[in-house]
């Protein structure tokens, strides 16, 4: 299979050598080519460059198996979102109406809401049903440009429901031409029936569904909630020790309903990102200029729950990464449209369009452990791209929010749509 996309207007986050990751001021250093081509084999990026450039006139298009004129149109690397809950039963709307009126995240939770209704509503439900849902919101974000998606359990909270999370997630991975990694995430809350016992929950996790984990190969990364009334920093340091013994590697919740400990938690445990970030201080910021740990940002989560908004314009003038992601889950973000994201980032953050289109490909492939793969449009990386309809700029993008500007995916070589 070959597929070539041709006279393209604009070709948008362009690396001649890749990138893992990029830092500060590196942000802004979003390459493009006008009137360009992408030719594609398999599942690879093979070359791309100028129309009429010697590179393409060497391209036996005759031989070419689908080629796309994308005359007038923009192609970009597809948004990788590496923070999601999409394997969940039924929806929230009540909690939404409640937080109009005026109860906050935690009465929520406390009243058995939020995460816990959520665990509720799973433990009902088939795997048959949790992958149908799912496979719904799969296909619709599919459909909104995101070619790779970090898919987290947490609302099974017991041996068996997180495990039936994990094969769902699984079979998702297999049935999916998106690009799937799977996140333990047991300690999302302390369920009901161990109410004044987070220490016996933890032992579970610990001792039964992490060796099941593992058995069964069902994830890549460990996260935890690392907040108050849920985990703290030393719950998360006792469970990546142990999770790190069965190659998870950690991933955290940290700092977003108050300054808490879980982003120097996450980086003392080798955490590959730290997310949310409405509460991060200066120390949390030197820290982690000092690691390798990404941070990553959730706008669609703020946004919704009216939280404050996290330093972005600091850790970026520090000479941080920064990535940004969906939080796609019932309760705080329902949505994947990571168009919206990238919209979010610029008008609440005062992020550049250069700096969140880069933050949403190939920073968040990055806190998939994937940007030598995926991210950037560059020789030897998944063909995972979309065609926009014709739009004056990539600056376009996150300005015209709320309005629907892909009209073409290709994943692993192949168009979609």
């Amino acid at each position: 299979m070959s597929l070539l996309i041709k006279n393209i207007g604009t070709l948008v986050h362009t690396e001649s050598d890749i990138r893992l990751k990029y830092s500060g001021a590196e942000m802004s250093a979003l390459q493009t080519i006008e009137n360009a081509f992408v030719f594609v084999e398999k599942d690879t990026i093979t070359s791309f460059g100028k129309m009429g450039s010697e590179l393409f006139q060497s391209l036996a298009i005759d031989k070419i198996d689908t080629v796309i004129d994308a005359t007038g149109r923009h192609v970009f690397p597809s948004w990788c979102d590496s923070h999601t809950h999409i394997v969940y039963a039924g929806s929230r709307e009540r909690e939404f109406v409640d937080r109009i009126n005026g109860l906050t995240y935690e009465e929520i939770f406390s009243r058995g809401g939020g995460i816990l209704n959520s665990a509720s509503n799973l433990r009902k439900a088939t795997e048959q049903e949790l992958f149908e849902q799912a496979m719904v919101r799969v296909n619709e974000i599919i459909s909104l440009g995101t070619g790779s998606v970090e898919i987290k359990s947490g609302y099974g909270l017991s041996l068996e429901s997180e495990l039936k999370m994990l094969r769902v997630i699984r079979r998702i991975k297999e049935s999916s031409p998106i690009t799937v990694k799977a996140t333990f995430l047991g300690a999302h809350a302390v369920p009901t029936e161990f109410k004044g016992n987070k220490a016996g929950y933890l032992k579970m996790l610990i001792d039964e569904l992490l060796p099941a984990i593992a058995s069964e190969k069902l994830a890549e990364y460990c996260d935890i909630f690392c907040e108050q009334n849920y985990f703290s920093p030393e719950d998360a340091i006792q469970l990546f020790k142990a999770s790190n013994k069965y190659g998870l590697q950690p991933k955290v919740h940290a700092e977003q309903l108050s300054h808490y400990g879980g982003i120097q938690a996450g980086i003392h445990s080798g955490a590959i990102s730290v997310d949310h970030l409405e509460f991060i201080n200066d120390d949390d910021i030197a820290a982690l200029k000092g690691s390798s740990t990404m941070p990553v940002i959730l706008p669609g989560a703020q946004f919704f729950l009216g939280l404050q908004k996290p330093e972005v314009r600091k850790m970026i003038n520090a000479g941080l990464p920064v990535a940004i992601s969906s939080d796609y889950n019932p309760g705080s973000c329902p949505s994947g449209n990571m168009n919206q994201m990238i919209s979010l980032a610029c008008i609440l953050y005062k992020m550049t369009p250069e700096e969140a289109i880069i933050a949403s490909t190939t920073n968040s492939a990055y806190a998939m452990g994937h940007s030598n793969t995926h991210g950037s449009i560059a020789v030897g990386k998944k063909a995972n791209l979309f065609v926009t309809k014709e739009i004056p700029s990539y600056n376009f993008v996150p300005y015209s929010f709320g309005s629907v500007l892909i009209d073409t995916v290709i994943l692993n070589g192949k168009k979609i749509s």
